[in-house]
């Protein structure tokens, strides 16, 4: 009995390990950087640099509209990487003076530098007000500035429940939540670069080698 007492003792005992290894190898900054990561950085960084916007809150952005799907549509029309409507891209487009057609919003590249340019005109007309910012991002600017004027929300993030639409609500609320988490993830290091994926093989083998360790020092003692 005492012989099966100690190998049920030991055999918790390793799952225990197993499972705090597990949760602190999930909450690590690398595997993290797998559920939020920084694809296209070539182009997130060159544009963010060039229209003076924050490329972490470009990268939140980009993972909650499209979740990085270059040809993604939305129900109302919306396309590409940052999701943006063809009537508003018509107008950057003049506003750049760069040719437009509806499938260029497919490109990478030229999504994010416009979704870039866009951000930032935004930003002018609201100074220093992220969630009015990212209100008009999915809104429309005419719609936000209209509940502005009227009272209905007062542009504070704890009032949030008086934006109308319950699609923009949820929209300011999870990219917020996004631009902390890149903030934590990514911020004060060195992420610019060519290369947009994560050595998940490596990770892997890391993690594999420390359990295999953690089992025989338990199952040695």
């Amino acid at each position: 009995m005492s012989f099966i007492f100690r190998r049920f003792v030991k055999f918790f005992v390793s799952l225990g390990i197993l499972a705090g290894l597990a949760f602190i190898v999930f909450y690590s900054g690398p595997v993290q950087r797998i559920f939020y990561p920084i694809l296209y950085r070539e182009y997130v960084f060159k544009y963010a640099d060039q229209y003076q916007v924050d490329p972490l809150l470009v990268a939140a952005i980009i993972r909650k509209e499209s979740r990085y799907a270059p040809t993604a549509v939305s129900p109302t029309g919306a396309r590409g990487l940052m999701q943006i409507m063809p009537d508003t891209a018509d107008w950057a487009s003049k506003q750049l003076e760069i040719e437009f057609h509806q499938d260029m919003l497919f490109d990478p590249e030229y999504n994010i530098r416009m979704g870039c340019w866009y951000l930032r005109k935004l930003q002018d007309t609201f100074p220093d007000n992220l969630p009015v910012t990212l209100a008009s991002y999915n809104a429309g600017q005419g719609n936000v500035s209209r509940w502005l004027e009227e009272g209905i929300w007062n542009g504070e993030l704890s009032q949030l429940d008086r934006i109308p639409f319950a699609e923009t609500r949820t929209y300011v609320s999870t990219v917020l939540t996004y631009y902390r988490h890149y903030q934590r993830l990514y911020r004060g290091e060195k992420i610019r670069g060519d290369s947009n994926s994560i050595d998940i093989a490596a990770i892997t083998n890391k993690i594999t080698e420390k359990i295999l360790i953690m089992i025989s020092d338990k199952s040695g003692s």
